[in-house]
C-alpha cells in the first residue's frame, strides 16, 4: 500500500488536470441527470483533494516539477507547481467543487433538463482549462488551456434559457478571441527570439535578447491580451453582460475563478518570464498599471451603485476588485504582491458566495431586480444574511477576508510614500458600502414586493454551500496564516523571479 500511495503522490500534478479532463466526455456517455450530476460533483471534489495534497507538499518541500511522458524540459512539456500555482489550484478547484454541489437545484430552474449533461461536460472542461493554466510550465500550453477554459465558458453562458444570454456569450467570445490572439502573437514572438516555450528556459534566455524591438512588441501584445482576459478597466466591456445573463451557477463559477486565473497569467509573464527588472524598472509597467487600477476601482464601483440588476451590479464590482489585484501588482513589492495575491483568494470566496446567494434569490423570485427584492429578507433571512456577510467582505470590514486584502494594499502604498493612493483605497470602500447598503436596505427595510410575499427560503442544498463559502470569508479574515501566509510565500518567490 505504501508503494501505491507513493506512486499516486508522484502523479499528483498530472492527476490535477487529467481527472476532470477525462471525466468531461464521460458525462456525455452517462447523459442521464441522475447519473451525470453526482459523477461530476465527485470528480470536482477529487480535483480539490489533489490540489490540497499539492499545496501541502509544496509548502513542505518547495516547488514540484513533473515531466510529461518522461521527456525532460525544455524538450518535453513540464508541469511546475510552486506556492503561487498551488494556491490558485486550491481555490479554483475548491470553488469549482462547491459551486457544482450547489448547482443541481438551480439548474432545474434555469437550464433545460435535456442540457444538464452538456452543462456538466462544459463545466469540467472549463475547470480543466483553469487548473491547467495554473500548473503548466509551458507557454504554449498556457494558451491551449486558456482556450479550453474560454470556449467552454462561452457555451456555459449561452446554455441558459434567457434571451440575453446569447448576445452576452457572443460579445464575450469576440473580446476573448481578440485577447487570446494577442497572447498567442506574444508567445510566438517570444519563441522566435528564444527558441523555447518552457518558462524556466525562456526566463534564462530572454536577458540576451531583451534589447531587441521584438521583445518590446511581445511584451505589449501579452500585456494587452491578458488585460482583456482579466477585464482590466477599460477593457472590461464583455464582463457585465456575461456575468449578469449566465445561469446562476455559471455566474458564480466564472466570477470566482476566471479573472483570477488571468491575473495569475499576468504575474507569471511579468515576474517569472520577463522578470522584475525588465517589466517594472526598464519598461515601467507599474506606472501604467496603477492609474488603470485606480480608475477601474472608482469608475466600476460608481457604475455599480446605479445598477438595478444585482448580478450586473456584482459584475461591475468584479471589475473594481480586479483593480485592487492589479494595484497590488503595480507596487512590485513583497507587501503589494502579497495584497494582490491574497485578494485573488479572498475575492474568489466573496464574489462566488454572493453570486450563489443571488442564485437562491433567482430560484424563488425568478428575478434579481432590486425592486422585486423589496422585503425579501423577511421571506429568505438565511439567504440575505449570507449576502450581507459577503457584502461586509466587499467593503473590507475588519474580521472579514476583504479587510486583509486592503490592509496589505494600504501598507504597500504607505511603504512607497503614496499617501494619496492609501487615502483613495479607503475612499473606495465607501463606494462599496453604498451599493451593498442599497441591497440590504431594500431587502430588510422596505415593504415586501408581490413576489417577495410569496417567496420562501432557499433549499438547504443551495444554502449550505453558500454559507460555507461566505462563512470562509470570516474564517480567513481571522486566521490569516492560512491565506495571507501562503500569499506572502508566493509573493516572495515571484519577486525572486522563480517560474
Amino acid at each position: 500500500m505504501n508503494w501505491l500511495a507513493s506512486m499516486v503522490g508522484d502523479q499528483l500534478p498530472v492527476l490535477q488536470v487529467i481527472v476532470p479532463l477525462l471525466a468531461a466526455p464521460l458525462c456525455i456517455i452517462l447523459r442521464r441527470r441522475s447519473l451525470v450530476l453526482p459523477f461530476a460533483i465527485i470528480v470536482c471534489w477529487a480535483a480539490f483533494g489533489v490540489s490540497v495534497a499539492l499545496l501541502r507538499e509544496v509548502l513542505e518541500v518547495g516547488a514540484i516539477t513533473y515531466e510529461l511522458g518522461g521527456w525532460a524540459a525544455p524538450w518535453g512539456i513540464e508541469y511546475r507547481v510552486d506556492a503561487l500555482g498551488a494556491f490558485v489550484l486550491l481555490f479554483v478547484s475548491g470553488i469549482g467543487a462547491l459551486v457544482l454541489t450547489y448547482a443541481p437545484r438551480s439548474l432545474i430552474d434555469e437550464v433545460p433538463a435535456g442540457r444538464h449533461y452538456l452543462f456538466c461536460t462544459l463545466y469540467l472542461l472549463s475547470l480543466t482549462g483553469l487548473l491547467g493554466i495554473a500548473i503548466t510550465g509551458d507557454l504554449f500550453n498556457v494558451f491551449v488551456f486558456l482556450e479550453i477554459a474560454a470556449l467552454s465558458s462561452y457555451a456555459l453562458i449561452a446554455l441558459g434559457g434567457r434571451r440575453q444570454a446569447l448576445p452576452a456569450a457572443f460579445q464575450y467570445l469576440v473580446m476573448g478571441t481578440i485577447g487570446a490572439t494577442f497572447i498567442l502573437i506574444g508567445i510566438g514572438l517570444m519563441y522566435q527570439m528564444t527558441g523555447t516555450l518552457n518558462m524556466v528556459d525562456m526566463a534564462d534566455r530572454l536577458p540576451a535578447v531583451e534589447g531587441m524591438r521584438t521583445a518590446l512588441v511581445a511584451f505589449g501584445f501579452l500585456t494587452v491580451g491578458i488585460a482583456l482576459k482579466m477585464a482590466l478597466f477599460p477593457l472590461h466591456v464583455w464582463l457585465p453582460n456575461a456575468y449578469a445573463y449566465a445561469p446562476s451557477a455559471v455566474s458564480a463559477f466564472i466570477a470566482a475563478t476566471s479573472t483570477k486565473v488571468s491575473v495569475y497569467i499576468l504575474l507569471r509573464f511579468m515576474f517569472s518570464v520577463f522578470g522584475l527588472e525588465f517589466s517594472f524598472e526598464h519598461l515601467g509597467l507599474g506606472r501604467a498599471l496603477m492609474p488603470l487600477a485606480l480608475a477601474g476601482i472608482f469608475v466600476a464601483s460608481t457604475v455599480a451603485i446605479f445598477q438595478r440588476n444585482i448580478k450586473r451590479m456584482l459584475a461591475y464590482s468584479s471589475v473594481a476588485q480586479v483593480g485592487y489585484m492589479v494595484l497590488g501588482i503595480s507596487f512590485a513589492t513583497a507587501t503589494g504582491l502579497t495584497g494582490g495575491i491574497v485578494h485573488l483568494f479572498n475575492h474568489a470566496l466573496i464574489k462566488g458566495g454572493l453570486f450563489m446567494a443571488m442564485g437562491c434569490i433567482m430560484l424563488r423570485l425568478h428575478s434579481v431586480d432590486l425592486d422585486e427584492m423589496a422585503g425579501i429578507g423577511r421571506a429568505m433571512p438565511w439567504t440575505m444574511a449570507a449576502w450581507a456577510l459577503g457584502g461586509l467582505g466587499l467593503i473590507g470590514v475588519p474580521a472579514t477576508a476583504g479587510f486583509i486584502s486592503k490592509w496589505y494594499l494600504i501598507q504597500a502604498a504607505l511603504e512607497q510614500g503614496s499617501v494619496l493612493v492609501a487615502v483613495l483605497l479607503l475612499l473606495s470602500s465607501l463606494l462599496a458600502l453604498v451599493y451593498v447598503w442599497r441591497v440590504v436596505e431594500t431587502a430588510f427595510f422596505r415593504e415586501p414586493s408581490e413576489r417577495a410575499r410569496e417567496a420562501r427560503e432557499a433549499p438547504l442544498s443551495m444554502l449550505v454551500p453558500t454559507w460555507v463559502l461566505l462563512g470562509a470569508t470570516v474564517f480567513f479574515g481571522i486566521y490569516t496564516a492560512y491565506s495571507a501566509g501562503v500569499a506572502e510565500q508566493a509573493a516572495e518567490a515571484v519577486l525572486r523571479g522563480l517560474p
